[in-house]
């Protein structure tokens, strides 16, 4: 599923929901920051919302619960890209020399983010050589007496 973007008052809302987990709407209107909305209002974004796929909704009696379908973090992996794509040229390079000319990142924090990066990786291939090398040993290694052999000589030892 291809998702769209969001208004500034859908994301607003989504942020909301995206907090609380689940909500109803009479929660919704109870947490949405002044100056409030109208509930008409509010109403329609949901409806969009859900038209998009953003939220689900449970219908319980004669109210609906209302759910993210999509969550936070697929969210901000949308929007970032987007952002990379329509800003600079589809190349995280150039806007990691943004973050660094505008002090967002210092090039210290990137390298203790490169060094931490590789140590991770490492580990990961670290590990998985290990649980390679003890399935190597396991089929490879000495067979252990089946039950049968060790009930046997139990009962030799007792005549």
């Amino acid at each position: 599923m291809m998702l769209q973007t969001l208004t500034h008052s859908e994301e607003e809302i989504m942020q909301l929901i995206w907090n609380k987990g689940q909500i109803y709407f009479r929660e919704l209107m109870d947490i949405f920051p002044e100056p409030k909305p109208h509930q008409n209002t509010v109403s329609t974004f949901l409806k969009i919302l859900v038209e998009k796929h953003y939220l689900t909704t449970e219908k319980q009696g004669r109210i609906y619960l209302y759910s993210p379908s999509i969550g936070f973090d697929e969210y901000k992996k949308f929007v970032l890209k987007r952002f990379i794509e329509n800003y600079f040229d589809n190349s995280g390079n150039e806007l990691l020399k943004v973050l660094i000319d505008e002090k967002y990142l210092s090039s210290q924090d990137f390298d203790e983010f490169s060094n931490e990066k590789s140590k991770r990786i490492s580990n990961k291939e670290n590990s998985e050589k290990n649980h390679i090398q003890d399935f190597i040993k396991e089929i490879t290694g000495e067979k252990k007496p089946k039950k049968k052999d060790k009930k046997k000589k139990d009962k030799k030892k007792n005549k």
